[in-house]
């Protein structure tokens, strides 16, 4: 039997073009364009300690009858992505609070006796926005399947010296995977489950850059553990980012008074009378680290509570 050829150099590049088409797209945007990442930044800063507080699945998602709001997967999954970032911007001690149970509970099982540090700023978080779908288009020859899974998610940063709020923004990040077959060639995918990370992953991006920001815009502080005649002794050192030759300034504390328009507490600013030069560092962690100062000026030895150590603005 004869064949026509125009057919066959027709079949030919249909089949070229299946195997072209036969490649799975993968997409991960934010809603808004990309931020710098802070992952990057290296130089060194005095490290603020920041703990995560809580981070709930506030959306309908997957919250069936047997749902247990205390082991949400997706809340657990932004609250680690979360931390991942802080951690790499090499900015903060990172402080565990959703996950203190097990430690505690770790602890007494070995004996230690646990210490407890105080955070400089807290975040509360939750994922506010959570949707996935399957579109696709179907051609003559060929077809096209598209996976979205868009996510939104809400931050506040909290200064735990005031109990306010510095920083507020909620932020949506979207990922999409597409497969697209021609005359029944090319990829055939499920679900892709890693969309939901991506998703989580490009609305956090947007945010951490802002933390970092907010934490670092406030001054790093300090307080004297003792003053004798021979030696000057501060807390915070190596793990916080203080070095040998550092100065910071001496501050007698601001009077605390009620402001009438918002009813809160509030501390006026401090007067400086002074400042420190560190000379040498010691003590393991930022529970015990302390640094060895030149002092010049005069502090009240039975009053160091008056005082703070600021860096220099």
């Amino acid at each position: 039997m004869k064949i026509n050829k125009t057919a066959c150099v027709v079949l030919a590049a249909l089949l070229l073009c299946a195997q072209a088409n036969a490649v799975k797209k993968v997409k991960e945007t934010p809603s808004s364009q990309k931020v710098k990442s802070v992952e990057t930044v290296q130089e060194n800063s005095l490290k603020r300690k920041v703990a995560i507080a809580r981070f709930s699945n506030e959306t309908t998602y997957a919250k069936g009858a047997f749902y247990d709001k205390e082991n949400d997967p997706l809340g657990k999954q932004t609250l680690d992505i979360l931390s991942a970032k802080l951690a790499a911007s090499g900015k903060f001690i990172l402080l565990e609070r959703s996950d203190l149970e097990l430690i505690n509970a770790e602890q007494n099982l070995s004996g230690i006796t646990a210490q407890k540090i105080g955070a400089d700023y807290l975040i509360i978080g939750s994922l506010t926005k959570y949707g996935r779908k399957n579109t696709g288009e179907t051609g003559l020859v060929s077809r096209t399947k598209r996976q979205t899974v868009e996510a939104g998610v809400s931050i506040r940063l909290v200064d735990v010296s005031t109990g306010q709020i510095i920083y507020s923004e909620e932020a949506e990040g979207t990922a999409e995977t597409q497969t697209k077959t021609t005359l029944g060639m090319g990829g055939q995918a499920g679900f892709d489950a890693t969309l939901s990370d991506k998703a989580i992953d490009a609305a956090i991006s947007q945010l951490v850059e802002n933390i970092v920001n907010n934490c670092m815009d406030r001054p790093w502080k300090s307080y004297f553990l003792s003053v004798d005649d021979d030696s000057v002794i501060i807390s915070g050192g190596k793990s916080q980012g203080v070095r040998v030759g550092d100065s910071f300034d001496v501050l007698v504390r601001g009077k605390k008074v009620k402001n009438p328009q918002t009813g809160m507490m509030i501390e006026l600013p401090g007067t400086v009378i002074g400042d420190v030069t560190v000379v040498m560092s010691g003590g393991e962690d930022p529970v015990n680290e302390w640094s060895m100062v030149t002092l010049n000026g005069k502090v009240d030895k039975n009053n160091l509570g008056a005082y703070i150590i600021q860096e220099k603005q």
